[in-house]
């Protein structure tokens, strides 16, 4: 059975989808196809590079990656997010999608002409830079002479690849928000209606997949907040072992794993 995996974006929250692959690992579930957009695409990237998730996340944590979730605040002009080409060079060294263990699909907005695009071949570490590239923060990533920005913007939760591919379908989304009664902060009313943006056609997106891991409330925690790296790692974790445990199809796909 061909089993696929979809990573959404979310900046910081992303980790949350380490946690969820890592509960996967451990269950011995195998993937044949990966489908990312934004921080999902870099995870989905390591991961399928054969990069334990925990590395994974130990990655983030001691090298300057997480620029990439939480860029320096005062600059003048855009930041240029190609400058983290070399921290990504070690951990994918040929640099193409095609050469990585497991089938991925990266999910970028072609800013040019307005309309989604999905790189699964070609250039890995620029179609990383081009799904996670924030407008308005990092300059547009260059393609082809074509601008790209994050995949996000277009498709945050990209499961469209996988439907005629895979014969299960796994959903890791890390932009859960909890019903609020008041909003004190602007700063909150904004990250919060910015979440609800992307989240806006997940009902029906989740209904492609046979299994949704959502941990709950994460969508409350900051885009930027890199202190959280841990603890959003950690809960997606117990939650995707949680829905593991009580689904019978994880665990007949676990049986056939081991």
């Amino acid at each position: 059975m061909k089993v696929g995996i979809v990573l959404s974006g979310g900046g910081i929250r992303g980790i949350a989808h380490l946690g969820v692959l890592k509960a996967f690992v451990k269950a011995g579930i195998k993937f044949s196809h990966i489908s990312g957009t934004s921080a999902g695409s870099i995870a989905g990237a390591l991961f399928a590079a054969g990069i334990d998730p925990e590395e994974a996340l130990n990655i983030f944590i001691k090298t300057k990656l997480l620029r990439l979730i939480r860029p320096a605040v005062g600059s003048l002009g855009l930041l240029n997010m190609e400058n983290t080409f070399n921290i990504f060079k070690p951990y994918f060294p040929d640099d193409k999608i095609e050469s990585l263990n497991i089938p991925l699909t990266i999910a970028a907005t072609n800013f040019s002409e307005g309309k989604l695009v999905y790189f699964d071949k070609g250039p890995l570490i620029s179609s990383i830079h081009a799904s996670s590239c924030i407008p308005g923060i990092f300059k547009p990533i260059m393609i082809g002479g074509h601008m790209y920005v994050d995949g996000g913007i277009l498709n945050n939760f990209p499961v469209e690849p996988l439907l005629n591919n895979c014969d299960f379908i796994i959903g890791s989304s890390c932009n859960h928000l909890k019903p609020v009664d008041k909003i004190s902060k602007i700063t909150t009313l904004m990250s919060r209606a910015g979440v609800m943006s992307i989240n806006k056609d997940m009902e029906q997106k989740a209904a492609f997949c046979n299994i949704m891991v959502e941990p709950p409330g994460l969508g409350e925690i900051s885009t930027f907040d890199t202190a959280k790296a841990e603890t959003i790692y950690w809960l997606a974790y117990e939650e995707a072992l949680k829905t593991i445990k009580k689904n019978k199809a994880l665990l007949d796909l676990s049986l056939q794993g081991n």
